[in-house]
């Protein structure tokens, strides 16, 4: 249970099938650097899902994945475009560029963390190749359709760029959408995508998918250089396989995505206590009246201050309860 810590979905704890998963896979010896039997089944189960032929390649963290995946399809000195308030830009510390020799964010606008195609057009207007990099779902909560995925990657391809999406939070995507997995990848122009699943249930599992084994191919060397190259891959892959089988990473997303739309609803009742942008995933933007705020913190309420603009980030998760969320609106409107 996250009980009263809203600032982020890292604070939930692992799933307990995930954690099982992790406990089988230590029972004995296996082979190292992805050798193992767990690790050689992902492509094909991650083929299942997406429906195509994919090569996985696990990491811990995301900004590890991020950048790697930008990294195999990006030349020294390339650009990645990307939005304004992307993680890319603004939380990685530089991480694309340490990969890429030269390499440089450049910031696109739209709203609501959404790149607007006519700004991407004139951002790209002297482009020579570079990586286009979507975030699904955005750092303001909402999502990219399919077709607005598409629009921006023909965009780019017509600019001769390659595109990849940083999928923190894809499951909540998908399950809004309640599309196919494929629909907001490969079918919509994608090349890469970083698979995130730390936010929803895994304990430091996120997998970097290729649609193009070239540029996977590419990436050993690097990983090792890197140290990202695990000898103990096996307890990655393990907490990934266990994370979709039986749909497990939908329904941990569609709780979180509940929960949070319960939450805006419920918030949405104080007269001093305006929603900021739409949820569509498991984020909540919100502008609170300062009072309000100290006084939920000072009931016990872990909350933190939100970037782009809003004064309150809320961020329910897989284990956030029905009760959590009534617990932070009943205390919040005994303040209106």
């Amino acid at each position: 249970m996250t009980g009263r810590n809203f600032v982020s979905d890292n604070v939930a704890p692992v799933h307990p099938a995930v954690m099982a998963a992790i406990a089988t896979a230590n029972s004995g010896p296996a082979a190292s650097y992805g050798e193992d039997a767990i690790s050689a089944r992902l492509d094909e189960t991650f083929g299942r899902v997406f429906e195509a032929d994919v090569r996985v390649l696990p990491v811990a963290t995301g900004t590890a994945a991020n950048a790697l995946t930008l990294a195999a399809m990006a030349e020294p000195g390339a650009r990645f475009y990307c939005h304004e308030q992307a993680h890319i830009a603004v939380a990685e510390d530089g991480a694309p560029g340490f990969y890429v020799a030269g390499g440089e964010c450049v910031g696109v606008a739209g709203d609501l963390a959404r790149i607007d195609p006519a700004a991407l057009r004139a951002s790209l207007s002297d482009a020579n190749g570079g990586i286009l990099s979507l975030t699904q779902a955005t750092e303001r909560g909402t999502v990219y359709t399919p077709a607005a995925i598409a629009e921006l990657a023909g965009i780019a391809r017509n600019a001769g760029l390659r595109v990849q999406l940083d999928g923190a939070r894809f499951a909540n995507a998908v399950t809004w959408l309640g599309c196919h997995p494929a629909d907001i990848a490969q079918r919509a122009g994608v090349d890469a995508v970083v698979f995130g699943t730390s936010k929803n249930g895994t304990l430091n599992a996120e997998a970097m998918l290729f649609f193009d084994p070239a540029f996977a191919d590419e990436l050993f060397p690097m990983r090792k250089r890197s140290g990202h190259a695990y000898s103990k891959m096996r307890y990655l892959s393990a907490q990934l396989e266990a994370y979709l089988a039986g749909g497990l990473w939908l329904e941990l997303a569609a709780r979180a995505n509940a929960m949070a739309r319960r939450l805006a609803d419920g918030l949405a009742e104080h007269p001093d206590i305006s929603v900021l942008a739409p949820v569509e995933a498991n984020l909540v933007f919100l502008d609170i009246p300062e009072q309000v705020l100290e006084q939920l913190r000072a009931d016990g309420f872990e909350i933190h201050a939100a970037r782009g603009g809003a004064s309150v980030r809320l961020v329910p998760s897989y284990a956030t309860t029905e009760d959590d969320i009534d617990r932070l609106i009943e205390a919040a409107l005994r303040q209106s």
